[in-house]
């Protein structure tokens, strides 16, 4: 397994140089951005994992949600709409430019506290041995940046006016794969600068970032799908399931309540187990937000729903 992973990773690094040797760095040569061939050339690594991973989920989830359907796909507008959001942030690489602008800041900062005799935490050298371990510290820092997340989803839903750019990933009623990226531009520049903070913070280099980010939107994906999948059992509990994740998106009970709702986990479960926000009945029921059904207007398209955001953000009521 190692080797065809190591082959897979040469193969693509190949793939990665030939794309910029024949088509991006003779562009930037005519058009004089040659000082922006370092980050251009990052850039174009995150554009191709992008385009890659946008390929394999069509592949798997489409025949998936077609063979096992919560509901019958209806508004297949509503689905288009999701499609460019995702093409817009997975192969955007507004995660990896929110990482790439803060590192300078972080390592400036890093340099006063060695100063001051303060070093930042790596925590995949915490335990020499063990952490330290590739896969070991894979896992360690995908379930730290999941309890950031989870902290954060649970901002999004607590304060007004980040509930009010949020609120457009809630209100899509045909939840499909796609939906995962169904986000105001706002929330998901603030949400990534804030995860990049967190991961700078605990010492994760970029190449190890870029695989965090990546495997957390494939799960996210999953748990969007319009599949009527239910883990069960201990497994429940462990990786957040399509059905857990429908519950938190269900109309008022998904975003209502002393909480600002439930299942907040992004990845693990353990943290709605710790904070008592887990609600195990089954998602299979009606999604969106319960002031739809009055008649409120979340738009239709992407420069509506972008633009009725901004509306609520600045709506004092």
């Amino acid at each position: 397994m190692t080797a065809i992973i190591d082959q897979a990773v040469a193969g693509f690094a190949a793939v990665h140089g030939w794309v910029y040797e024949q088509l991006v760095q003779p562009l930037l040569f005519a058009l004089g951005w040659m000082r922006f061939s370092e980050p251009a050339f990052d850039a174009l690594e995150w554009l191709l994992i992008g385009v890659l991973e946008v390929l394999l989920l069509a592949a798997v989830f489409v025949p998936l949600e077609r063979r096992f359907p919560v509901e019958p796909l209806t508004d297949r507008r509503a689905v288009r709409t999701d499609r460019l959001y995702t093409l817009l942030h997975r192969l955007g690489a507004v995660p990896l430019a929110a990482f790439a602008l803060m590192t300078p800041g972080f390592d400036w900062l890093e340099g006063e506290l060695r100063l001051l005799g303060v070093s930042r935490p790596n925590l995949d050298q915490w335990w020499p041995g063990v952490t330290d371990v590739p896969w070991v510290g894979f896992l360690i820092y995908l379930v730290v940046l999941d309890g950031v997340d989870y902290w954060m989803h649970r901002g999004q839903h607590a304060w007004r006016w980040w509930w009010a750019l949020h609120s457009l990933h809630h209100s899509q009623r045909q939840m499909t794969f796609w939906s995962d990226d169904r986000n105001h531009l706002a929330d998901d520049l603030l949400r990534d600068a804030l995860l990049a903070g967190a991961a700078l913070a605990i010492g994760v280099a970029p190449e190890q970032f870029i695989f965090l980010i990546v495997a957390s939107r494939v799960l996210q994906s999953l748990q969007h799908a319009n599949l009527r999948w239910r883990w069960g059992g201990w497994a429940e509990r462990l990786l957040v399931s399509p059905s857990f994740h429908r519950r938190h998106h269900a109309i008022g009970v998904g975003h209502e309540g002393p909480a600002g709702g439930c299942n907040f986990a992004v990845l693990f479960p353990v943290w709605d187990l710790i904070f008592r926000t887990a609600d195990w009945r089954p998602g299979f029921v009606p999604t969106g937000i319960r002031d739809q059904l009055d008649g409120r207007d979340y738009g239709r398209g992407f420069w509506s729903q972008q633009w009725l955001a901004l509306g609520r953000l600045l709506d004092r009521r």
